[in-house]
């Protein structure tokens, strides 16, 4: 059965230094997908991100390219299995060169999430939500 994708592109000063970055959370990289320019990093089964050099990057559009040290263009919230999970991936984040956005979310026993920025200064928001608190 086809599973549709998800591949998030964003912009980096530094491809050696986000790789790095992104491989010490945890996620692979995808040697087939990536290049001098490009790296491939796989989250998921179902989501890649795609980090490109601003040069790469650009030319995908024809819009100014934000800085995201200085602007927010998105805010990227990744699902996580468990509160631990959530701290987790923010503490190894945080000791890998990224930094804290923003204050801990708590919603009771529902919901809870960190987030952290990237070396390049890119939202990303954990959230560990509870099913079984979710009516149909």
């Amino acid at each position: 059965m086809y599973q549709q994708m998800i591949f998030v592109n964003l912009a980096v000063n530094d491809l050696e230094a986000s790789k790095k970055f992104f491989t010490e959370l945890g996620f692979a990289l995808n040697k087939q997908f990536s290049d001098d320019s490009t790296a491939s990093v796989v989250i998921s089964d179902t989501i890649v991100l795609m980090i490109m050099k601003k040069e790469r990057f650009g030319q995908f559009t024809k819009k100014q390219i934000a800085d995201s040290s200085q602007t927010v263009e998105t805010l990227l919230a990744l699902s996580a299995e468990s509160r631990e999970k959530v701290d987790e991936l923010v503490e190894k984040a945080i000791a890998s060169g990224g930094a804290p956005a923003g204050e801990t979310q708590e919603q009771g026993d529902f919901m809870y999430g960190r987030a952290f920025f990237d070396p390049d200064g890119h939202h990303f928001e954990v959230v560990w939500m509870d099913p079984s608190v979710v009516e149909d």
